[in-house]
């Protein structure tokens, strides 16, 4: 079993480290987070009969259609608990994500090509810049969609242990950089598109002529990114890592193992990462003749768009035979692989080891679906709107206000595009009569949006990560991962909404529109 976090002598102690052990000592206080979410779904149920009962209402912004709490107390609730608890299971959205990532993902690490290339990048690469790399990574995987959720969070925390560093670090940077750091990128994203399409409908109720490009934010994502990664590199040298201490699993353990041997690689690892670089080029090739021509066999059959193409929409598939390719031609390279059976049981172990996500899994998915269907997180967005609304509050500390809006909201509705739904019909008009431009608010609205996702449990993967997490601490719970990433979501919402802020004064084009 791992190491807990470490708690450092009383006169050392920062006040910093010494209420995030509050936090930890009370989060972990809590159940078992797969009891914790049933606790939470049950309390769901209780909060829509109250809700109903007082006759909760709100207007939707923009339709002007009443929303009304759904009583799961109610005969028509308790039908859909008992009819859809299934598809509440299958139908969550990271679930299959991860069962065909991880085996593709379990072939490339039976064979050991995961292995091997984790040695060969950590004897090669400057060890300070390791932890930097990570985050600028993960913020960069937001263009593949899930992968950095299902293939670097757990990969940096094995490349850390590689280096003799602590697992948790590399995990907690990797997560940083993928969710904390969601909207920012050096490349447009599918959220480009899907949050622009929301604001110029909303821009519409004001201008039925509005047009929104999806690059009207490119500028500041761009500039962003090498925010985020600076952030999160600092945040998780000076803040992190000393309350992590030095990682020291106990003997014998597969964590422990996992730091040895980081000698020189071996002849035949040597001729199954040339193997695999082979096959790396192969599958790259293939990948940019269908990307790269305007009418590429991997670009929507119809527009040629990329950005809603099969290639980022079967992103997951890629990763899956990917993975299986890559490990095929190390083993074969390396001598690991005799048959077609070292492929199946390297899936096979893969899938062994998801036993208690799933069960995690099963209670968060009936807790979203709950929530969504309760219409408790559109009545907090619209009231939390209002409130906004109605603050009097004008020019930079009316949008600093805005983004503190988002992030808390972000708590409560997991999802940027249904929150965007329901806020940008209510902030794009009202702040366009102040003068601000569509492409402001949306921007803002994609700062305060992002810096929260990695302390919310609304978040589709926060259980993958807190599955993650317990590889290395089996004691840890909701309250040890909050503690870890809580500097990471407060100094990156302090640093980007002064970032944003200072962008706005001196007048910088967010984008090229």
């Amino acid at each position: 079993m791992a190491q807990a976090p470490q708690e450092l002598p009383a006169a050392k102690a920062t006040r910093m480290q010494r209420f995030l052990s509050v936090v930890e000592r009370g989060g972990n206080a809590l159940p078992h987070p797969a009891t914790l979410f049933f606790l939470f779904a049950a309390a769901v149920v209780v909060c829509s009969e109250i809700a109903a009962r007082m006759g909760i209402e709100v207007a939707h912004p923009k339709t002007g259609a009443l929303i009304q709490p759904f009583s799961l107390l109610s005969l028509e609730g308790l039908h859909r608990i008992l009819t859809q608890t299934v598809t509440n299971f299958t139908g969550f959205a990271p679930l299959g994500t991860v069962l065909v990532a991880l085996l593709g993902i379990g072939v490339a690490e039976s064979t050991g090509l995961i292995g091997a290339a984790m040695r060969a990048l950590v004897l090669s690469a400057p060890r300070k810049l390791l932890t930097g790399v990570v985050v600028f990574a993960g913020v960069m995987s937001n263009i593949g969609s899930e992968i950095g959720y299902v293939l670097l969070v757990p990969l940096a925390a094995r490349m850390f242990m590689a280096a003799g560093r602590h697992p948790l670090l590399g995990l907690s940077a990797a997560f940083a950089g993928v969710s904390g750091g969601y909207s920012a990128n050096l490349l447009l994203g599918t959220v480009d598109p899907l949050l622009s399409g929301l604001t110029q409908e909303a821009g519409r109720l004001t201008d039925p002529s509005f047009t929104l490009s999806p690059a009207c934010n490119y500028y500041f994502m761009v500039a962003s990114t090498f925010l985020v990664t600076g952030v999160g590199w600092w945040v998780a040298e000076k803040l992190v890592a000393p309350r992590l201490g030095a990682w020291k699993p106990e003997e014998g353990s597969a964590s422990a193992s996992s730091t040895e041997n980081l000698g020189a690689l071996t002849a035949q690892e040597r001729r199954g990462l040339r193997f695999a670089g082979v096959m790396t080029a192969l599958i790259t090739a293939v990948l940019l003749w269908g990307t790269l021509p305007a009418q590429g066999f991997l670009r929507d059959p119809k527009s040629f768009e990329l950005l809603h193409s099969p290639f980022l929409s079967g992103i997951v598939t890629i990763i899956f035979l990917g993975g299986v390719l890559l490990g095929l031609a190390y083993g074969i390279g390396a001598g690991t692989v005799k048959n077609d059976e070292a492929l199946v049981e390297g899936m096979s172990k893969a899938m062994k080891t998801l036993g208690g996500y799933l069960v995690l899994v099963f209670f968060a998915a009936q807790f979203v679906a709950y929530f969504n269907w309760t219409n408790l997180g559109l009545i907090v967005a619209v009231k939390g709107a209002e409130l906004l609304r109605n603050s009097g509050l004008v020019g930079a500390p009316l949008l600093v206000a805005f983004i503190g809006l988002t992030a808390v909201l972000n708590l409560f509705m997991g999802s940027a595009s249904a929150k965007w739904a329901v806020m940008a019909p209510v902030f794009v008009p009202m702040l366009g009569l102040l003068g601000y431009e569509p492409a402001l608010t949306q921007c803002a609205y994609r700062v305060g949006d992002s810096c929260t996702n990695i302390i919310s449990p609304m978040m589709s993967y926060f259980a993958l990560i807190i599955a993650f997490y317990q590889t290395y601490d089996r004691k840890a719970g909701i309250g040890s991962l909050v503690a870890t990433m809580l500097p990471y979501s407060v100094t990156f919402l302090i640093a980007w909404t002064i970032f944003f802020v200072i962008w706005i004064q001196l007048g910088i084009p967010l984008g090229p529109s």
